[in-house]
């Protein structure tokens, strides 16, 4: 019976320790530690057996766009600035990619993870692009295309907020798998995860930055999708700042004036006022303190799954373990 040879079994490195994808601790480990400067000469259609971790030429025409991409829009300025970038020294950390379908007969990649290198050189008119194959599933690819994104500074909350979501439904992980994963504390994923609660339109608004995350949490106090819709409304024709917005917001919860005749009430202790206006701040949600002679209730109103998370979150997660 022969003996099976190395690309008879496709097994990870004799050197990797048995233990869960090292993504949310960044990509240096998808990367060679010094990248490769391009060649000038590209690979052919049909490389021959490729050592891993090494970077190979690879013609761009060669490459599909990454199917599992969450990001929605790429910044035409920037990557013009990186396309001049990328004229003057070339790509300096390669893409990854993985083989296609057909690679056999067709030659042809995914990308997995670079989208802005790989447009920017296409701009930049090259042939080809350093880039790294990894042999990974279609659930690995997705997730450290994910991974990826959440480790970026410049995407919008909203696109965030649907990277979290994929994390969540695709891949089950609990909130604080996925702040373990991308290097974000609970709270924060959480926060982004209940933006996706706003209404299509304002969620918009967030997705163009006419609104900031800021004034996307504090919106998300008020109960309704109409009361949402216009308070948002009024703080883009007025071009509230966050600040003001928390404060519009706090009225439109608490009028001074309604409909009903107030109830008559003790007058409510500052201190206790300014926590419960933090509280509400803090979380993004309805919170009231009853006091009286030091002693009552806190009342934190949620209205979903999301809301509960991110109260646990707030309060140091107390019941699990």
């Amino acid at each position: 019976m022969p003996t099976p040879t190395k690309s008879d079994s496709p097994q990870p490195p004799a050197h990797a320790p048995s233990r869960p994808r090292a993504l949310g601790k960044g990509l240096e480990s998808l990367l060679p530690s010094r990248p490769a400067a391009p060649s000038s000469v590209a690979a052919p259609v049909h490389p021959p057996a490729e050592p891993a971790g090494k970077p190979l030429e690879i013609p761009l025409h060669l490459i599909d766009r990454n199917p599992f991409q969450t990001r929605t829009q790429f910044d035409e300025d920037k990557l013009a600035e990186l396309a001049t970038s990328i004229l003057a020294s070339g790509v300096v950390q390669p893409i990854v990619v993985r083989h296609g379908v057909n690679h056999r007969q067709d030659g042809r990649y995914t990308l997995i993870t670079g989208e802005r290198r790989l447009l920017a050189s296409k701009k930049a008119g090259k042939e080809t692009i350093p880039a790294i194959v990894r042999e990974v599933s279609n659930l690995q690819a997705m997730e450290m295309t994910i991974v990826e994104n959440l480790q970026r500074t410049d995407l919008n909350p909203i696109e965030q907020a649907h990277a979290y979501l994929c994390l969540s439904r695709d891949f089950h992980m609990t909130q604080e798998q996925m702040a373990e994963r991308t290097g974000k504390d609970r709270a924060s994923v959480s926060n982004f995860l209940r933006l996706l609660k706003l209404p299509d339109h304002v969620q918009a608004q967030v997705e163009s930055g006419a609104l900031s995350f800021g004034h996307a949490r504090a919106l998300l106090a008020l109960e309704s999708p109409e009361a949402i819709l216009a308070a948002a409304q009024k703080i883009l024709a007025l071009h509230l700042s966050v600040r003001a917005t928390e404060n519009y917001i706090q009225g439109l919860l608490q009028p001074e004036s309604g409909a009903k005749p107030p109830k008559p009430a003790l007058p409510i202790d500052p201190n206790v006022r300014e926590a419960q206006d933090q509280l509400r701040r803090r979380l993004g949600l309805k919170v009231t303190i009853e006091d009286k002679k030091g002693k009552g209730k806190v009342i934190i109103e949620y209205s979903g799954v999301e809301d509960f998370d991110a109260i646990l979150a707030a309060l140091g997660d107390p019941i699990t373990g």
